[in-house]
């Protein structure tokens, strides 16, 4: 089913003030073993300041999950349990999410992030604006132990979280991080969701379904701003096996190729707009600072630093080089 099929329906709740956007929530799950991060997650939404209009609790292709959800939230108003109805994969889970939806604004959280509690009061103000079709904030790293001493800040999207380079004020900006997102429903739907042969499957570390859909809507509503508010923050939960540099490599290795990807599906020029400039200007002072600084744990975030730029290149090149003997690139 494609959710371009779908017509726009408005949800209300008693007290809230007029001229004020609805908003559904849409957290997917995928494994058991993130069952205490996932109950967190919807937690955090069902706390809100500025109470949502509806919280969808999407479980990708696990029986066992969906079955503890149901009788978890059995009889409870929110979340409403839903199964994936798309390809196994986090888009095709948001895209069964964004088909139920039935708000004016569709958010969109991990399942081991936790809103704070006044992320839905951040994110709704926005909306006031008819232009402003998406709004996505700040992800906050919540360690196992302390913050790995190797990991420069500027590479902080390994773990999912913000990083050095983004901007620190309200500002528009091209794409969101996908643990804490929302947009129109309208522009959603406009671009028929999100693709699923872009994004997450299970613990794989591919990503950037959410950059090919914000450029879509870019590309299909040139007046469209995408605002980044700092103030809208979540906190995300990062694993033990994502602090190691075995991992460190390996995301930015499929990052290169999910960027590969992107740029196939929407053009390099947008597809890397962003990435020129994080790669001319954010890393090389990173590594300069890293080795101006004269300790053994600044010349180690510096040459980490050379590292994920190469190794990220090459993951790029190697899925280029496979579009191209598909016979697939623009």
């Amino acid at each position: 089913m494609s959710v371009g099929d779908l017509t726009h329906a408005n949800a209300t709740v008693d007290g809230r003030l007029a001229g004020t956007v609805s908003t559904s929530v849409v957290i997917c799950a995928y494994t058991p073993s993130r069952w205490q991060a996932m109950c967190d997650a919807v937690d955090s939404v069902l706390t809100q300041r500025l109470p949502v209009d509806e919280l969808l609790l999407v479980i990708d292709h696990d029986e066992d999950l969906f079955a503890a959800a149901l009788e978890r939230y059995r009889g409870s108003v929110m979340p409403k349990v839903l199964r994936s109805t798309g390809p196994r994969g986090l888009s095709g889970a948001r895209n069964t999410g964004l088909r139920a939806a039935g708000s004016d604004v569709v958010a969109f959280l991990d399942d081991d992030a936790r809103a704070e509690p006044g992320w839905s009061e951040a994110m709704v103000a926005h909306y006031t604006a008819e232009d402003v079709e998406g709004v996505g904030g700040y992800a906050m790293p919540d360690w196992p132990d302390a913050r790995p001493s190797w990991l420069p800040a500027e590479f902080d999207w390994v773990v999912g979280c913000s990083y050095v380079g983004q901007p620190t004020t309200v500002a528009p900006v091209r794409n969101f991080i996908g643990a804490n997102m929302s947009l129109r429903r309208d522009a959603l739907v406009m671009v028929d969701g999100f693709d699923s042969s872009v994004g997450r499957i299970g613990s794989k570390p591919t990503g950037c379904e959410e950059t090919e859909l914000c450029i879509r809507i870019s590309q299909r509503k040139p007046a469209a701003r995408l605002l980044f508010d700092p103030d809208m923050r979540v906190w995300h939960t990062v694993s033990r096996d994502r602090t190691t540099f075995r991992y460190f490599v390996s995301r930015c290795y499929h990052e290169g190729r999910s960027k590969a990807m992107v740029s196939r599906l929407v053009g390099a020029s947008d597809g890397l707009s962003s990435e020129r400039a994080y790669v001319s200007r954010v890393l090389p002072r990173a590594a300069a600072r890293g080795l101006a600084s004269c300790t053994r744990a600044g010349l180690v975030r510096a040459a980490v630093v050379a590292v994920g730029v190469a190794v990220t290149s090459l993951g790029y090149l190697r899925g280029r080089v496979g579009s191209r003997s598909r016979g697939v690139v623009r």
